[in-house]
């Protein structure tokens, strides 16, 4: 079997010089996503990393990221699942992965597309001005937000600050708890608290959004690939309307100041959530990182 290992904060270097030179490849490929959420394992393999999740209960293998011949990669993982007595599902697959697999593997895999995990891709400029008649909706529920807070501020999140990030974020889910008690968040809590904790040694970056003094909005995100930014969590309180526009923008202004050759802010998938599928539709994606997954016809599952 591969000798997967939990992944390090302290060799993020490591990683993430095979992550961030992979090419487009969606949010579930950033260091940052494969630290925080899950059950995530990684292994460096013949000039490789390859990866072992395990999400919903089922073990899945996320595509090896690499630049030398994939076929003794993709063999070792075929063989592992075998060692392991489970299906060998192969996930986060651009087309042009399904091609090489199909190559490789001809008639060997059933490959499905994943629309509920494509992840939207904005152009920062885009987000940063809200220019044209398609974000003429956007552009003036951030004016009103504006002219009703002529008070409000954003800062970085910092050391000095963090803990009012996490009294913020603490009120947001007891909120939302209130209002549906039935609502699962426990996983991405646990990723939130565990981000707030390691903020530095993760290298991410921030804002706070404040109202006559009080935090009502936060945001975090960390570089995805040389051009991208990844925005890993959004949350805002009711008590501002126009709170989420503000902070989304804000943060699309602060990364294109301090980072003049990120062109594209990754903001992750919708989940196949309906009301968040048509939120993030609003916002009109530059492009969406289109997905699929693949099993090998011989393991007989088909889901």
């Amino acid at each position: 079997m591969i000798d997967f290992q939990p992944f390090d904060i302290h060799n993020k270097s490591a990683y993430d010089q095979f992550l961030q030179n992979s090419g487009e490849r969606g949010c579930e490929y950033s260091f940052v996503n494969l630290y925080l959420w899950g059950r995530q394992r990684a292994a460096f393999l013949k000039d490789h990393l390859v990866f072992f999740s395990q999400f919903d209960r089922k073990s899945v293998y996320p595509f090896p990221v690499g630049t030398d011949d994939k076929k003794p990669v993709l063999d070792a993982i075929i063989q592992d699942a075998k060692e392991r007595g489970i299906p060998c599902r192969l996930t986060g697959l651009t087309q042009d992965d399904c091609a090489l697999l199909e190559k490789l593997y001809p008639g060997k895999l059933r490959y499905h597309f994943d629309r509920n995990s494509f992840d939207y891709v904005y152009d920062i400029n885009d987000l940063a001005d809200l220019k044209g008649k398609k974000f003429q909706k956007k552009r003036n529920h951030l004016n009103r937000f504006r002219a009703e807070n002529p008070d409000h501020l954003l800062q970085p999140i910092t050391r000095e600050n963090i803990h009012l990030v996490e009294n913020l974020v603490m009120k947001w889910y007891d909120l939302r708890r209130q209002s549906d008690p039935h609502a699962d968040f426990h996983m991405e809590q646990a990723a939130l608290k565990k981000a707030l904790t390691q903020y530095d040694l993760l290298g991410l970056e921030g804002l706070v959004l404040y109202v006559a003094g009080e935090p009502v909005a936060m945001t975090i995100g960390s570089r995805l690939n040389p051009n991208t930014f990844d925005v890993h969590f959004e949350k805002a309180l009711d008590i501002a309307d126009g709170a989420y526009p503000a902070i989304n923008n804000g943060f699309a202004r602060y990364l294109r100041e301090k980072y003049p050759d990120v062109q594209f802010l990754n903001r992750e998938d919708d989940m196949g959530l309906e009301g968040l599928r048509k939120a993030k539709l609003s916002y009109n994606p530059h492009h969406m990182v289109e997905k699929s997954w693949a099993h090998l016809l011989e393991d007989g599952y088909d889901y």
